[in-house]
């Protein structure tokens, strides 16, 4: 049997080896985060990943996240999973897909960020004038949208999922690989948040304050968390509500086109 290989995935500046014997998984995942990649850096946490066939595994499985003994559990219909964040260590058994091992991130980032005032949210950002900036909303609102039409001067953290996470009085945006439609154009790179805007269908660009309370509603609606876990469902909270008292927020309604960049500053 070949000896295990491995990357090393880099978001927010958590480095996670990801180890397998299956040559042909590791291209994938090769492709799937090469600009995340640093090999150099020490591992925070590691994974070994087996590849097994589907019918071995619930394709109908939903996605499951559970704790017991401090030992967390994963499951989905391409994967099954464990990860100890106390060891470090972690294994993984999944279908020959680049996409089980990408959620299975996810999870576990949701997991450490909730401890860490931080989150994972479903929301489009970039960095502008070394700021950040993030579109969140619901499907179809344009987040995507909003950084296709980015000027040459905007540099595109994700299209899909922000990582966000405080740093002494403000809060972080980091760039990730969880990408949507756009995929393969988020980059490395961290900036300090200025601002979050709510998306709205419009015509002309227009933002408007919001107010604290529903700067909460929205990050909760849009935040990405797995576990049935109170205690940490309560860090998340207490999370928005911290950002929410500290980032400025706005609805920004608008219709497609590069105009909008114009009030975006």
């Amino acid at each position: 049997m070949p000896s295990a290989s491995s990357i090393v995935v880099d978001v927010g500046d958590v480095p996670v080896a990801l180890m397998t014997s299956d040559a042909a998984l590791l291209a994938m995942l090769e492709q799937r985060f090469h600009r995340f990649l640093n090999h150099p850096a020490t591992p925070a946490f590691e994974f070994d990943i087996t590849v097994v066939p589907g019918e071995s595994l619930d394709a109908d499985a939903d996605l499951e996240v559970s704790a017991e003994r401090g030992q967390w559990h994963l499951r989905r219909g391409d994967f099954q999973a464990e990860w100890n964040p106390d060891t470090g260590h972690g294994s993984i058994r999944q279908t020959l897909s680049p996409y089980a091992a990408d959620c299975v991130l996810r999870i576990v980032h949701t997991l450490l960020l909730s401890r860490e005032q931080g989150f994972l949210l479903h929301a489009s950002s970039v960095v502008r004038g070394g700021r950040a900036f993030l579109f969140t909303g619901p499907s179809g609102a344009g987040k995507t949208t909003i950084v296709r039409h980015a000027p040459e001067d905007v540099t595109v953290l994700t299209d899909e999922i922000s990582y966000v996470r405080r740093q002494g009085d403000g809060y972080v945006a980091f760039g990730t690989p969880f990408a949507g439609e756009w995929a393969d154009v988020a980059e490395p790179i961290s900036a300090p948040i200025a601002a979050i805007f709510r998306l709205a269908r419009g015509s002309d660009p227009i933002h408007t304050a919001l107010d604290t309370p529903s700067v909460v509603r929205t990050l909760m609606r849009n935040i990405l968390f797995f576990a049935h876990d109170r205690t940490l469902t309560r860090h998340v909270l207490d999370t928005a509500c911290d950002v929410a008292a500290r980032v400025p927020a706005f609805q920004l309604s608008f219709a497609p086109g590069p105009q909008v960049w114009e009030t975006i500053r």
